[in-house]
Parts: structure tokens; sequence; C-alpha cells
């Protein structure tokens, strides 16, 4: 694994990690809204090691990409687009929550697809307002940091009870910082949650058509790989998906939430070779 760096037309860096041969034929990974490119680490591996070149990515406010202060949908949409034109090939798009949607806007712009094929990581072009706003609260609920990083990994097991094995607090220094006060924080910028906040407020994610618009006009292969126990993808929206996006697979996968990548991994992994095997 090498860690570089791509620096956008405005001029903000964003952090990668970069698995297998240079000349492999890419694959993106966009995170969730709070996470890191660290989420990927063991599926972008495996299939690194099987000759892809899989690039996770820090998206901006994240991990140790830089801080922008602007932080809608469209503005993470046209980062990737961005790296997606500077890939040798066109790449495989695999997307979580905000890096889902992000990939949908990316694909919907003036320049064309900009991808070979999508996977929508328990996310969809409509969501339940109510998971929604459990990320949005658990993302919120601890503005003064924590004083150790057990601390944090009893936080995180608690927004994940379906865990049957919980967070390892050693792995959670990927996605948290310690100040000079001694306590970890969350390495996002907090003025990213306040943007999210503000568009919760002025968009309902339970109609909201835009990113239908995106996802209708695609031509390429999609695959949703849903969390069976989601409560942001929930069984409703995973049928209106089917039918409005009739060429798209669906992948549900026993005992997992939203964080589907953290919660099964080996199943996730397995669900995305087999899409990739078939394209």
């Amino acid at each position: 694994m090498s860690l570089e760096y791509f620096t956008t037309r405005a001029g903000h860096k964003l952090a990668l990690s970069c698995y297998g041969p240079e000349n492999g034929r890419p694959i993106l990974f966009m995170h969730g809204g709070g996470q890191t490119r660290h989420a990927w680490g063991r599926s972008a591996a495996a299939l690194g090691d099987e000759g892809w070149r899989s690039i996770t990515i820090d998206m901006r406010g994240h991990g140790d990409s830089d801080w922008t202060q602007h932080y809608k949908v469209s503005d993470f949409a046209a980062d990737v687009q961005e790296l997606a034109l500077a890939q040798i090939h066109k790449p495989v798009m695999v997307g979580a929550s905000l890096g889902g949607l992000s990939a949908l806007l990316a694909n919907a712009g003036e320049v064309g697809e900009v991808s070979r094929a999508l996977v929508l990581v328990d996310i969809a072009p409509r969501i339940n307002a109510a998971g929604v706003d459990r990320i949005l609260g658990f993302m919120a609920a601890h503005p003064e940091g924590f004083a150790s990083l057990d601390e944090a990994a009893a936080a995180v097991a608690g927004y994940q009870p379906h865990r049957t094995q919980k967070s390892d607090s050693s792995g959670l220094k990927k996605n948290l910082r310690q100040k000079e006060d001694g306590r970890w924080y969350w390495h996002w910028d907090p003025a990213m949650l306040a943007a999210f906040q503000r568009s919760r407020e002025e968009n309902d994610p339970g109609n909201d058509e835009r990113f239908y618009h995106a996802a209708e006009i695609l031509t390429q292969p999609v695959l949703l790989v849903r969390g069976a126990q989601s409560d942001v993808v929930d069984e409703a929206i995973t049928r209106e998906f089917q039918e409005r996006i009739p060429q798209a697979r669906i992948a549900d996968v026993t005992g997992a939430g939203h964080m589907v990548a953290g919660d099964r991994n080996d199943v996730f992994t397995e669900a995305v070779r087999e899409f990739l095997d078939s394209l």
C-alpha cells in the first residue's frame, strides 16, 4: 500500500491509499460521511492482491485530506469526477452513503459517465430520513471529544449494537486525532457537520428526486449492496430502486447495518468480487 495525494483544480489535496499494480484496472472507493479511507482497507487490499488498482479516498474534510469549507454533495462529486477522469482507464466506483451519492452526481455531469461500473453501498437515490438523522446525531454527539480510545470505542459500540464483535479501540486511531488537551476527536472538519445539518433541514431525503435524476440516466452496470439491518435503505426503498433502475443488481448482506463493509467485510468483498467478475 502506498500513500499518495491528488490535487484538484481548486487546489486542495485528497489523500489516497493505493493497493495493487499501478497498471491495474482502477477501483475508486469513497467512504461515507464522518469516515475515512481506512474503512475500505481490507477490501481494497484483497482486490489489489488480485490485480486491481484499488484506490481508497479521504473525501474533502475527512482524514488526511484538506478542509475546504465547501461541503455540498455537488462539491464532493466534483472531486470524485476529477479523480476518475485522471485515471488511465475508466474506473469502477464503490461508494458508501455520502460517497455513493457523490458517485451518482459525478456520473451525471456534462462530461457524461466517468465510471464503467458503480457499486452503491447501503445508499440509494431515496433514503430513510430517520436513518440519516441517526447518523447526524452520532456525528454531533461528542463535540468535546473522548478521554480515551476505549471511550470512543464504547460510543461506536452503542451506535452499532447489532455488531457481535465490538470495535477495536486501537483501530480507531485511524479515525481520531489526539489534540494538545489530550482528548481524542473525530478527524473531520466540524464545519462539514454543520453543512450536513443545514442540508438535512433544507432537503427531505425521503422525497428528493435529484439523485434519481442522476441514477436513471446511467447506462453502466450497477450493484446495490444493502445491509439487511440497515435503517437507511429499507426494503421499500430497495424495491423502488429495482423498479426505477432495472439494470441494477441487489446484494443483501445478512447481519449488516448501514456500515456494511465494517459489519461483514468478507461477505461484502465477495459480493463486489462477483460483480467485478461479471463486467
